[in-house]
């Protein structure tokens, strides 16, 4: 059926998480039967960067025109079929302009106005970007410069500023919440501490909700520096309090000691949007842990099984929740088209659908709300849930 709205676009960006296609799904299927052509950008802003505008040139690596056979059959998968990168346009270092594109000689250059022409190529008439703060970030720069931009968020973080909820949230606590279970076995056959690294660069949420589910004994999370002395004093107790004599803490990527050595890092590498790799503090724990345990623990050492889960939380097929939100949040971003209500952010807020405007992505940063949400006494959650939604922590 041809075209008689116009053309969508969407584009997923930043890291993978299981939700994204059923997304992309939700959107397509809509859209097409609202009469919109609509197309993927792949690779996520990369789509765009390298769309060669000359007549014969060879896009099928930068832009596909979506159906409904090609949505389905991707729609119960994890990871995005459009593919995925941290390219960012406006900060787009020199060796990566594409060869058919002049007069970006600088280090760093910003080739918005060569994104803005090819979405007039592609004949773009609403876009759709679906990533975190970073690749929103962009979509926002977009929708500054006249595109008619409406955004959805995903992070496994959860920490896109303006919803409570962001796609891949809840597949992470679940896979989190089994690994650690998993892992428990070895912890208790040999009596040690069980150190476990999850991701969460800013914000606490993908430890501070595994444990109040009963994952972990403590957690320590990037908002709030802990003590590892402290920590270690407090996993004792929870060890020899165990039948099976082993405890539990989950770790932020993000998280910082008081030793004031800040966050740890992989090597030194940035991305686009300045970001280092991070990695480590799950070591730099499980060792001072070991050294500070004979303290406590009447002067015999305790051992800890140490692990990262690492990209184990965003691989694989969606749970249940990122099958049903990301339908709703594609849907959502299509009534707010036929609205022609542009510049929005879909999100959720104390357990509602709704839509922000995109600004809110930049405003500032969702982090946990350490008073409300984290005993820093006691490195674990606050237990207090009267008129609280369904994943408790909210945008306020």
């Amino acid at each position: 059926m041809a075209s008689t709205k116009g053309t969508i676009a969407i584009l997923t960006g930043g890291g993978d998480v299981p939700g994204l296609n059923p997304a992309i799904r939700a959107i397509t299927i809509r859209a097409l039967r609202e009469g919109y052509r609509v197309v993927g950008i792949r690779r996520g802003w990369a789509g765009l960067v390298d769309f060669d505008p000359e007549k014969d040139a060879d896009n099928t690596d930068n832009v596909q025109v979506l159906s409904e056979a090609i949505v389905n059959r991707a729609g119960r998968t994890g990871g995005t079929f459009l593919h995925t990168s941290r390219t960012r346009p406006s900060h787009l270092p020199r060796e990566r302009v594409p060869k058919h594109l002049s007069g970006y000689d600088q280090k760093v250059n910003d080739i918005t106005k060569d994104v803005l022409k090819n979405l007039e190529r592609i004949g773009v008439d609403t876009l759709i970007p679906i990533g975190g703060d970073d690749t929103l970030s962009y979509g926002k720069r977009l929708h500054d410069e006249g595109v008619n931009v409406v955004a959805i968020p995903k992070t496994m973080d959860n920490d896109v500023y303006g919803t409570d909820y962001c796609i891949g949230f809840s597949t992470c606590v679940t896979r989190t919440i089994e690994a650690t279970h998993s892992l428990r076995t070895s912890a208790g056959s040999h009596e040690r501490f069980l150190v476990i690294e999850v991701f969460g660069r800013y914000a606490g949420f993908t430890a501070l909700l595994p444990t109040m589910a009963g994952a972990a004994d403590r957690c320590v999370i990037p908002e709030h520096a802990v003590d590892v002395e402290h920590l270690a004093e407090l996993l004792t107790y929870d060890r020899n309090r165990h039948p099976s004599r082993y405890s539990v803490v989950l770790v932020s990527e993000g998280a910082r000691l008081t030793t004031g050595e800040g966050m740890s890092f992989e090597g030194h590498d940035v991305d686009m949007f300045g970001h280092r790799k991070l990695g480590g503090i799950g070591d730099k724990v499980a060792a001072a842990l070991k050294e500070y345990s004979p303290k406590y623990n009447n002067g015999r050492r305790i051992d800890v099984v140490n692990q990262r889960l690492g990209y184990l939380v965003r691989s694989g097929d969606p749970d249940a929740l990122d099958s049903i939100v990301p339908m709703a949040f594609g849907n959502l971003a299509l009534d707010l088209i036929l609205k022609g209500r542009y510049g929005r952010l879909v999100s959720i807020h104390k357990g509602f659908y709704d839509s922000v405007p995109i600004t809110s992505v930049t405003s500032e940063k969702k982090v946990v709300d350490v008073p409300k949400y984290y005993n820093t006494e006691r490195l674990r959650p606050i237990y207090e849930f009267d008129g609280a939604p369904l994943f408790i922590m909210t945008a306020d």
